[in-house]
Formats: structure tokens, C-alpha cells, sequence
């Protein structure tokens, strides 16, 4: 259809479509899914396609969930922000009643999809889904330590799909737990100093010290340290089932050690380019070590 300035207007079915990528946060949400695919890969004796269909759609369906039901409490901060005045309900294309109906009947189609794996998968999605809402995002208008409260349900995608595929949880998927855990910190932290001003817009304390200063950069290099340590202790061969051979390890550390780099670059510029290459090399570091993990076992 064209305005009547001969501008060609998107399709009411491309508007609804839009949206619904928006208030689900799709990219979010894809990434989660790789990390969860990524986890059943390692954890699977047998790759079957049907429990990968669950755990992909399951888990799509839970973390949209989570992104609608944000959406919905924060709507009124959003409206406050430039990176988040045009979503859905701010922006007003999408009611509140919309959203939390989307929210509902996506949440109860995750936990259905995820209990067709195992009970004890469904379990941690809808505990993730619990920590996001009703946990980090009150939070994050009290407190920075928002940001820790909401490591928790943002590490679970990559254990999820280890507990999908042996329905059982123990050391292998509490390391996967424990990379993305310790990850999120300097990701997170990147991505507050490069909206701070934006954030606090919106009455949001997302930095450690609640300012872009050294205390904060210096935060970001610690946790990337133990990231790195975490990322490559199965090598070692004390986390049971979960295996790293010498040369995915040492490719690990050394992305481990780009990403400390751009950490390093931060503390000593201060400054939101420093901050947007920290937050695009951990993006790389995370699908890098998790595409690793997965070739490293299956060429073992």
C-alpha cells in the first residue's frame, strides 16, 4: 500500500509481525535459543529433532515471555528513553492487555514444550522466567545489583539445553551455568556505559558504582578474568562429562584474552567507543566458546 506521498506503507500483517519481533526482543531471544541448542548438543548422546524443535521453540517462548512481561511493567520508563520510546506499548501500536495475553499463553506454551523434554527442563524455564520478571527488572530502578540478580535466569539457556538432553543436573551443566554466568557481568556493564545517559532517562542504576569510572572498569576486567578461568577449567577433566581438548582451550583463552584486551581499553580511555567494542567482542566471545565447545566434542 502507498501513502499519498507514493511512499510504500508496510502491510498491517508486517506491522503485527514487527511488533511481535519487538516486544519478544527476537535477536534476544534467537541467541538464547543458540545457547540452549548449543547445551543439548553437548549434553546429547543421541541428536534427535524433535526434542530439538521443543527446546528452540520452548525456549523462545519462555524469553519472549520474560521480554513482554519487562515490556509491560517498564512501559512507562520506556517511553522516557530514545532506545525504547517506539516499542510497542509506549509507542502505542500494542495494548497492555495485548501484551500480557501475548505473555500468558507464550509462557504456558514454553512450560508445555519444555516438560514434553523432562519436568526438570521446565522447571528451570519457568524459574527464569520468575527471576527476570519478578526479580531483575523491579530491581533495576532500586539497585545495580540488578545486574547480578539477573545473571541468574541470563545463564540458564546454556545448562537448559544440557538438563533438555540427559534430564539431569550436576557439574557439567552447572560449569555451562557458570561461563555465561560470570560472562554477563562485562557485557551487561559494556552495554550500561554505552547507554548510561538513556538508562538513566528512564530512572535505571545499571552500573556497579552507578557512574562510567574506573571502579566500574576495573569491576568489568575482574569478572572477565574469571570468565576466561571458568570458560577453560574442563580441560582439566574435573567436570565430568563435559570435556575440553588442549587446542579448544587454548583457542578460548586467547578469544578469552581479546575480550580482556577491550576490557583493559576501557579502563584506561573511559569512553562509549571503549564500551561498544567491549560489548561486540563479548557478543563474538560467547558464540565463539560455545561453537567451539560443540565441534571439540564432536571431533573428540
Amino acid at each position: 500500500m502507498k501513502s499519498a506521498a507514493g511512499v510504500l506503507e508496510p502491510s498491517a500483517f508486517q506491522v503485527v509481525f514487527s511488533d511481535f519481533k519487538e516486544i519478544t526482543k527476537a535477536r534476544l531471544a534467537v541467541s538464547v535459543v543458540f545457547s540452549a541448542i548449543a547445551g543439548y548438543l553437548l549434553g546429547a548422546d543421541e541428536v534427535r529433532f524433535l526434542p530439538l524443535v521443543f527446546l528452540s521453540v520452548g525456549g523462545y517462548c519462555m524469553v519472549g515471555a520474560s521480554n513482554a512481561f519487562n515490556q509491560v511493567i517498564e512501559r512507562n520508563l520506556d517511553a522516557r528513553m530514545h532506545r525504547t520510546k517506539n516499542r510497542p506499548i509506549p509507542a502505542g501500536r500494542m495494548s497492555v492487555t495485548q501484551a500480557m495475553s501475548l505473555a500468558i499463553v507464550m509462557t504456558l506454551a514454553g512450560i508445555v514444550l519444555l516438560y514434553l523434554l523432562n519436568p526438570k527442563t521446565a522447571l528451570f524455564g519457568t524459574l527464569s522466567i520468575f527471576l527476570y520478571t519478578c526479580v531483575y527488572t523491579p530491581l533495576k530502578t532500586v539497585t545495580p545489583l540488578a545486574v547480578f540478580a539477573g545473571a541468574f535466569p541470563g545463564a540458564i539457556p546454556f545448562m537448559l539445553g544440557w538438563v533438555a538432553a540427559t534430564n539431569d543436573f550436576g557439574i557439567e551443566p552447572g560449569t555451562l551455568f557458570m561461563i555465561q554466568f560470570f560472562w554477563q557481568f562485562p557485557h551487561f556493564w559494556a552495554l550500561g556505559w554505552m547507554l548510561d545517559e538513556d538508562y538513566k532517562r528512564g530512572g535505571f542504576k545499571m552500573l556497579p558504582t552507578g557512574k562510567k569510572d574506573t571502579g566500574t572498569a576495573l569491576q568489568i576486567i575482574m569478572y572477565t578474568l574469571w570468565m576466561i578461568v571458568i570458560s577453560i577449567v574442563p580441560v582439566f577433566g574435573i567436570t565430568g562429562r563435559l570435556h575440553l581438548s588442549v587446542p579448544a582451550a587454548v583457542l578460548i583463552f586467547l578469544a578469552g584474552l581479546v575480550m580482556l584486551w577491550f576490557a583493559l581499553r576501557l579502563y584506561e580511555l573511559r569512553d562509549r567507543a571503549s564500551a561498544r567494542r567491549l560489548m561486540l567482542s563479548s557478543v563474538s566471545y560467547i558464540t565463539l566458546i560455545q561453537i567451539v565447545y560443540v565441534i571439540d566434542k564432536f571431533l573428540a
